[in-house]
């Protein structure tokens, strides 16, 4: 049976692993057993996936990325080049703690900036933006903008991938998709 994914010559694709129909994986990435990749993936260059790591359908995952055991990305999301998944808190490497890695997980449409880094443990909303270069240490609510190191939030993004800005009546509009947002509180939704 031929395969319905694109692979490299030179990448290596561990017995075992779960590759969806029209994924393609570029030169010298390496995906390891019990791993799963939605349709449509787009692996880069030099790029690990990890025993049991979920990517959704459309993840995007730019050269240079490394994705360890504990992390799930839904569907569309997007990680930029060179950006670190971390999955033990306090790493030695005497000290042997598989058993300790924690959950990264990754909504629907997110963005992770290229040399971001992303803490183990925490949770990114769905079309959260984290710029380039963050360090993200705690939870991202969902279309958060996050920036710098700590990550700060410095207001909000569209699910197209623009900076929100909120009327007196909290709404805002997309110029790309024309598609509303409110802000309530500390949270956005996309009015239907």
């Amino acid at each position: 049976m031929e395969k319905e994914y694109f692979v490299h010559d030179s990448a290596i694709i561990d017995e075992g692993a779960d590759i969806g129909k029209g994924t393609k994986i570029w030169h010298f990435s390496h995906i390891m057993s019990g791993c799963k990749m939605g349709e449509n993936c787009n692996i880069g260059q030099n790029v690990v996936i990890s025993p049991d790591v979920v990517l959704g359908k459309n993840v995007k995952v730019q050269n240079n990325v490394s994705i360890f055991t504990g992390v799930i990305c839904d569907d569309d999301v997007f990680l930029g080049p060179s950006m670190v998944f971390t999955n033990v808190n306090n790493p030695r490497s005497a000290i042997v703690r598989k058993n300790q890695y924690l959950r990264t997980h990754v909504g629907k449409g997110a963005t992770i900036g290229a040399n971001a880094t992303i803490v183990c443990g925490h949770n990114i909303g769905e079309y959260a933006f984290i710029g380039a270069g963050a360090v993200v240490t705690k939870n991202v609510p969902a279309y958060a903008l996050v920036v710098g190191n700590p990550a700060r939030h410095l207001g909000w993004m569209s699910e197209y991938g623009h900076r929100l800005k909120f009327d007196a009546n909290n709404i805002a509009t997309c110029p790309e998709s024309k598609q509303e947002y409110k802000l309530e509180g500390n949270k956005v939704r996309r009015i239907k």
